[in-house]
């Protein structure tokens, strides 16, 4: 939306960067099975702008399974209006953690898939 954006009239990277942030938790939830919360972001790159009117679609993949934290890859893919092709936009490197109902580190239950990640 116009709101979202800077004095060259794109989107703001802030606006993406949360975007991917919410992805990324989504991912991180889900295998965490339960609350976490960002602890670093890691290699933001912005590779093209955003404009307004422009659909953007994020992907997410979990790269590595710590005791108690994951490493989330997000990229950020643009397609116009006008067009059927896409571009990646952004991509970068989210760090959680899972938290227990206090809101400390809390272990993640193993998954037998983890050790593919290591591969």
């Amino acid at each position: 939306m116009p709101s979202d954006t800077n004095p060259t009239g794109d989107i703001c990277g802030g606006w993406l960067m949360s975007q991917m942030d919410l992805a990324a938790g989504t991912a991180a939830a889900r295998r965490a099975k339960g609350r976490t919360a960002t602890v670093f972001v890691d290699s933001m790159s912005f590779l093209r702008p955003v404009h307004v009117g422009d659909e953007v679609s994020f992907f997410t993949e979990i790269i590595h399974v710590g005791r108690t934290s994951l490493r989330i890859h997000v990229q950020a893919w643009r397609q116009t209006r006008f067009e059927e092709t896409s571009d990646k936009v952004t991509e970068g490197i989210f760090t959680f953690v899972a938290l227990d109902e206090d809101g400390r580190p809390r272990p993640l239950d193993p998954d037998p898939e983890d050790a593919l990640l290591e591969a």
